[in-house]
């Protein structure tokens, strides 16, 4: 067994675990970090891979940034567990049966698709050419939703400021 295999292997079985304490716990605080360790072992994967920039965006975006705002959204507000449970028992067996559903269409699709392999090719990094193409072919799109995200940022301070006025 390679390195790479065994590496793959671990971080599967961290990502499902923490899934799970992440869905399962009943501390919020537990379950965030379920949430995290989870987060982090997929951009483990995505490193694995040799997607250095999908692995990097994960941590920074997603552990970075929507985690802590997800955390601290909890933590400020004053729900109760028990406000934030809809239900019992209704979600469980719907859960299980679009689960197995779901199980069923993907081990079909494994068995009967035929995988042609291809050697890998050179092992370079993707941020550098990643960020070429964005600079020069796309530039236009990049700029476009720069300003975009601009426009939001200064809606969103508007409608801030303007609540605090009123």
């Amino acid at each position: 067994m390679s390195y790479e295999l065994l590496i793959f292997w671990s971080l599967a079985a961290v990502t499902i675990a923490s899934a799970a304490v992440a869905i399962y716990a009943k501390n919020i605080v537990n379950a965030v970090f379920g949430l995290f360790v989870s987060l982090l072992c997929v951009a483990g994967v995505y490193a694995l891979l040799q997607a250095d920039f999908l692995a990097i965006t994960q941590v920074v975006i997603y552990v970075g940034g929507i985690l802590v705002l997800l955390l601290f959204g909890i933590l400020l507000t004053n729900r109760t567990l028990e406000d934030l449970v809809l239900s019992h028992r209704r979600p469980y067996v719907v859960g299980i049966l679009v689960g197995a559903g779901i199980l069923c269409v993907l081990l079909s699709v494994l068995t009967t698709t035929v995988w042609n392999v291809h050697p890998l090719g050179s092992l370079e990094g993707t941020t550098g050419p990643l960020g070429v193409l964005l600079l020069q072919k796309y530039v236009i799109a990049f700029e476009f939703s720069s300003l975009t995200l601009l426009a939001a940022l200064l809606g969103a301070s508007y409608l801030v400021r303007r609540k605090e006025r009123d």
